[in-house]
């Protein structure tokens, strides 16, 4: 089992940043791979990021360049830097954690005002 919690979301003006956190615990050394998804009202959840053990990235189209994945081994953390954020960004945040399961956060909202 893997417990993720995620911090970090609120309200913020397009142009502006964010950083989300997303800390793991429990079975953590069976976790290959760390993402973040996202969920609009009204819309299916969506892969915005993720980062393998290795390190390896991958970036929505619609992220690229504005937004940024990465991990914190010694702490079993992942994180997701937001900068020029836009209305569209807003969604509710969920991390993801690949292990024997497919793992699953609680939930965070970000909300990008005009």
């Amino acid at each position: 089992q893997v417990q993720l919690v995620e911090s970090g979301g609120g309200l913020v003006q397009a142009g502006g940043s964010l950083r989300l956190s997303c800390a793991a615990s429990g079975s953590i050394f069976r976790i290959t791979r760390m993402g973040w998804h996202r969920q609009a009202p009204g819309k299916q959840r969506e892969l915005v990021a993720r980062i393998t053990n290795d390190l390896s990235t991958y970036y929505a189209d619609s992220v690229k360049g504005r937004f940024t994945i990465s991990r914190d081994n010694a702490k079993n953390k992942v994180y997701l830097q937001m900068n020029s954020l836009k209305p569209d960004d807003t969604a509710v945040y969920y991390c993801n954690a690949l292990a024997t399961d497919n793992y699953w956060g609680q939930g965070t909202q970000v909300t990008v005002s005009s």
